[in-house]
């Protein structure tokens, strides 16, 4: 193929070598000369493992050239991956200026190009920037139709700085977000050969994922450290005490919890984050991640109040009490704080659990739930219909096949999701449906 990149930096230069070194042919286009002379003399204007051998050998080969002209480019090429910074500014807005100019200047030469061109972007970009900033712009400097006219897809990079050789050839997924199925399968072409799944997703989607990736890997490093300082305060070896951790693959370093859904509970995950977050503190070591995890649990929890509070409606059904499907072990479980806000703001409340029968109530479990609903016995229904004759709103906290078969389809009742129902992805088309985080 012939393609053009956009930007010559770390991510621009090792695609355009990378894509070269797979027999495509590639210009580099960029607004600073000194990269373009780098380039053209065979040399590479970053220092990174592997690259200017690359470089040296797709220059020398004349699969890759450097030029500061957009129109040549663009002509001379039947895709252009846009790949110019996105910094962040003092308040950590995101700013697109060089995406702005850069799809300006694209979409100009566009106006002069008879052939269909695919105009890729992998620069870092919050959801929303290709569609609602970016095509706009391309459609008003060429005068076409982004779909029809030619080609938008967005192509997250998943490189990381001293190994994206390496990650280029190697990848962990491909991620395409495609405006249509042509533009998907022009960049789909691009990686053809190369190991790891391909994702084809709508355009917001691909542009969430860079997102989702650094942040969880913030997290993790941050995560870690706050346990290693802790262990160091109370004389441990932390690699030891992740070494342990690291070796269970069922739920630590796997996607065990990773799914978006209700808030967790129960008698073990609360209580040891309490505890650990006292021992930090009592050992002088300041824990933010930690310390706030329950916090965030907790306004998680808050966001379910809130859907069910916007929709003016006071009879409440309530299917599932327990804090985990199968068992009827309440303490401190999530539906339980949840139905303790509703009824202290004096909603009507009814709630069904098929393992939950206050006779068989015991010990902790039996004590906690006096505490927090004593007049549960009034609360709980016999039967999934006697909730749903009851309620105007319906909070689904459970997946019991009997509840999932009397559930609403549109109609004024409102169905509050809280575990992501089978059919969620048809009913958020819906009127009346809410997802808790979907």
């Amino acid at each position: 193929m012939k393609i053009s990149v956009f930007g010559l930096g770390y991510v621009g230069c090792v695609s355009a070598a990378c894509l070269a070194g797979q027999g495509h042919r590639v210009v580099g286009v960029d607004v600073n000369p000194v990269k373009i002379d780098l380039i053209t003399g065979g040399n590479a204007p970053v220092v990174e493992e592997r690259i200017g051998e690359l470089t040296a050998e797709v220059v020398a080969s004349g699969a890759l050239r450097a030029t500061t002209d957009v129109a040549e480019a663009v002509a001379d090429s039947e895709i252009s991956l846009i790949c110019v910074g996105t910094p962040s500014a003092p308040n950590g807005s995101l700013s697109t200026v060089y995406l702005e100019r850069v799809a300006e200047e694209i979409g100009e030469a566009l106006a002069k190009k008879s052939e269909r061109h695919t105009v890729v972007f992998r620069s870092t970009m919050l959801p929303g920037t290709c569609l609602d900033l970016l095509i706009p712009i391309l459609e008003k400097a060429s005068g076409r139709t982004a779909g029809v006219d030619f080609g938008v897809a967005v192509n997250p990079e998943f490189l990381r700085e001293g190994t994206s050789v390496r990650d280029f050839f190697d990848p962990p997924k491909t991620v395409i977000g495609e405006i249509d199925t042509a533009s998907g399968d022009a960049v789909a072409a691009l990686y053809e050969g190369l190991p790891g799944p391909v994702f084809r997703v709508p355009i917001p989607v691909a542009e969430m994922t860079k997102y989702a990736d650094n942040s969880f890997h913030g997290l993790k490093i941050g995560f870690a450290n706050e346990l290693g300082s802790v262990c160091r305060a109370l004389g441990l070896d932390s690699h030891q005490v992740i070494d342990v951790f690291l070796a269970d693959t069922k739920l630590n370093i796997s996607p065990a919890y990773l799914k978006p859904g209700f808030a967790f509970g129960g008698s073990c995950l609360p209580k040891d984050l309490r505890g650990l977050v006292y021992a930090a503190h009592r050992a002088d070591v300041k824990v933010p991640i930690l310390s706030h995890v329950l916090a965030s649990n907790d306004e998680h929890l808050q966001r379910a109040f809130d859907l069910v509070a916007r929709t003016g409606k006071r009879k409440v059904g309530l299917f599932g009490l327990s804090f985990k499907p199968g068992t009827d072990d309440l303490r401190e479980s999530p539906l339980v704080e949840l139905a303790e806000k509703l009824l202290g703001k004096g909603y009507d409340l009814k709630i069904y659990d098929a393992n939950v029968s206050l006779s068989r109530l015991m010990g902790a479990n039996r004590e906690f739930i006096e505490g927090r609903l004593p007049h549960l016995g009034q609360l709980l229904a016999g039967s999934v219909e006697e909730v749903m004759d009851h309620a105007d709103v319906v909070i689904v906290g459970c997946k019991d096949p009997d509840v999932l078969a009397a559930l609403p389809r549109g109609g004024d009742r409102v169905l509050v999701d809280l575990v992501r129902l089978p059919d969620a992805a048809e009913r958020r088309l819906e009127e009346g449906y809410a997802g808790l985080a979907w």
